[in-house]
């Protein structure tokens, strides 16, 4: 809609994960390169937490596009509380064939599988994304495959992904055997003020925009509005542009950015972040 307007060839600010848009902050540095370590060093669990909307989903389509090709992955992202035979999911995920299989008969085609990729040199990675859905039972069903080893050698890596949630439910009593089995952990924190400005014109610069467009003072209101959460700053952001657009500004100024506040507060559908 306001592409053309404002020179850039596509929308900087969907909320859509997309790794091309990967802005690196400070803790989304550390989170990555946890990441990294842990794969490498074939880590038998890896946690990674982080609020709603902080870009989890997307540091990970990033990992999976620079993956070593000796890994082979498999990703449960539809988790909830009741879901039942987390392992057929498991199979699905890294396609292993085990619809009508009784469930001796899925471990061990599971056991097999995994010997199997470390037979031909490779490893096998288990990433569930919204893991804080997960029960304590599923939890210990995890904590049962990751037992499945080669001597010294680690054949499955789980890596879990979730809300704070997640890093509190593994400090519970009854999973202390589950935490203690965490080699790499990370919690993702939001963006600070001066990360805010970065992300927003790394944004604009990727989708073709040459020049800046969001005032500095228009930063630093849409830092404090979204509390630093990246899909609370595109959903400002875009909804910024909107207003510029059909206004004919040619820059987004706080006078702005302050509209469209004012405006969601009293006609968004939805209540308000601040």
């Amino acid at each position: 809609m306001y592409e053309a307007f404002y020179g850039l060839k596509e929308n900087p600010f969907s909320i859509q994960p997309d790794p091309d848009f990967l802005y690196f902050s400070r803790h989304h540095s550390y989170a990555y390169a946890m990441m990294e370590f842990g794969i490498r060093n074939r880590a038998g669990f890896i946690v990674v937490s982080g609020e709603i909307g902080c870009g989890k989903t997307t540091l990970i389509r990033h990992m999976l596009n620079n993956l070593a090709p000796n890994l082979t992955v498999g990703l449960v992202y539809n988790t909830h509380r009741e879901i039942a035979d987390l392992l057929e999911w498991i199979m699905l995920a890294l396609g292993i064939p085990h619809e009508g299989m009784s469930k001796v008969a899925l471990f061990d085609g599971f056991q097999r599988f995994l010997i199997e990729q470390y037979g031909i040199g490779k490893s096998v990675l288990l990433i569930i994304d919204e893991a804080q859905n997960l029960s304590a039972d599923a939890l210990e069903s995890l904590r049962m495959l990751s037992n499945i080893n080669s001597d010294k050698h680690q054949l499955l890596q789980i890596m879990l992904v979730g809300q704070p949630q997640l890093k509190d439910m593994l400090m519970r009593p009854d999973l202390i055997q589950f935490s203690q089995r965490v080699e790499v952990d990370f919690h993702i924190k939001p963006f600070s003020n001066s990360d805010v400005q970065n992300y927003i014109e790394h944004r604009l610069a990727i989708a073709g925009r040459e020049t800046p467009l969001f005032t500095h003072e228009a930063c630093a209101r849409i830092a404090e509005a979204s509390h630093g959460i990246p899909r609370r700053i595109n959903i400002l952001c875009n909804t910024a542009m909107v207003y510029g657009f059909s206004a004919g500004a040619g820059t987004i100024d706080l006078d702005l950015v302050e509209e469209v506040l004012s405006d969601k507060a009293e006609f968004g559908a939805l209540p308000s972040s601040e």
